[in-house]
């Protein structure tokens, strides 16, 4: 028994094509599907029951954040492997079946990612090593993304990593991941602090820490839209890339920081972003130009939002209280 957990947030369209995917690409062996909705407002939850009635649905009532919504579905999950599946990823032919393979061979993998790719067929970040100050200097500098292949520059995704061949990595995005049940009987499920985004890098490090190990395979790829739950958050500001809640990736920037290093870390982090910042609010005041005005309000906003994640998390030390 395979059991998948898609957590689903006001996605409709995109989660209805996303079981039609996971429907049409069969397994080898029985499969349970639990789609947990967190409160969405554009009836997911009754398509869901409409059109898919063998998936298990657990309708929340209130936004719980990822982390709590995927443990509610481990808690009555039969599966030895749980396939962690955003609705807006779907799964290509065999993807399941080889990440399963995969898993069997390979008793000491916690868990592992496949490969992911936008709907344009380009790659995606897939492969992933830990965050620090240095590898968020090199994304917020641009110096990353200029030169891809870098084993400095782009250390953050394996620079020069063709994503050709199985990897041990030291974590993997939650946009579509396999979970060995034993492992999560040992370590724990997701840490239920992070509402949305750093839970899986959490999860990855505690895991490897317990001497599990985590790696990326190529064959088992999935489509990825990117976002599609945070976008309906009109409320919120994003990040410049447009795919995440600014406010929510610094919360739990800061958390998983304190939590796994040491405040000296959230501050580095915290101080290389607000520096950065500071620096391209004081040049674009400095350099009129059109777009001017528009990266000074980001930069004066972006500023804001670190300090105001810092007191909201008290440094790290405390998660604000649940829905974000």
């Amino acid at each position: 028994m395979i059991t998948v957990v898609i957590v689903s947030y006001n996605t409709k369209e995109i989660l209805g094509n996303c079981l039609e995917a996971l429907f049409g690409n069969g397994m080898e062996e029985e499969m349970e599907v639990f789609v947990v909705d967190n409160d969405s407002r554009d009836r997911s939850a009754e398509m869901v029951l409409e059109r898919f009635p063998q998936v298990r649905l657990i309708a929340n009532r209130q936004n719980l954040g990822f982390a709590a919504a995927n443990n509610q579905a481990f808690a009555k999950a039969s599966g030895r492997y749980y396939v962690l599946l955003n609705p807006d990823a779907y799964v290509g032919p065999s993807s399941i079946p080889n990440a399963v393979r995969f898993m069997d061979g390979h008793p000491e993998c916690g868990l592992c990612g496949g490969r992911i790719i936008s709907p344009e067929g380009r790659l995606e970040p897939s492969a992933r090593r830990f965050p620090s100050p240095f590898t968020k200097l090199m994304t917020l500098s641009g110096l990353g993304a200029k030169f891809p292949d870098s084993t400095l520059f782009n250390r953050h995704e394996f620079g020069g990593f063709a994503h050709d061949r199985p990897m041990e990595v030291d974590w993997v995005p939650g946009t579509f991941t396999i979970v060995r049940k034993a492992m999560l009987d040992a370590i724990g499920a997701f840490d239920e602090r992070f509402f949305i985004y750093y839970e899986e890098t959490d999860l990855c490090l505690r895991a490897k820490k317990a001497g599990w190990k985590v790696f990326f395979i190529p064959n088992a790829e999935v489509m990825h839209i990117g976002g599609a739950s945070s976008k309906t958050r009109k409320d919120k500001t994003f990040e410049e890339s447009g795919s995440q809640v600014l406010s929510f990736r610094m919360r739990s920037e800061w958390l998983y920081y304190r939590k796994n290093h040491s405040l000296a870390t959230v501050l580095g982090s915290a101080g290389v972003e607000l520096g950065w910042y500071l620096l391209r609010y004081l040049k674009n005041l400095a350099i009129p130009s059109a777009s001017a005005p528009r990266k000074r309000a980001m930069a004066s906003t972006t500023m804001s939002q670190i300090i105001r994640s810092l007191a909201d998390t008290r440094f790290g030390r405390q998660s604000p209280q649940t829905p974000w």
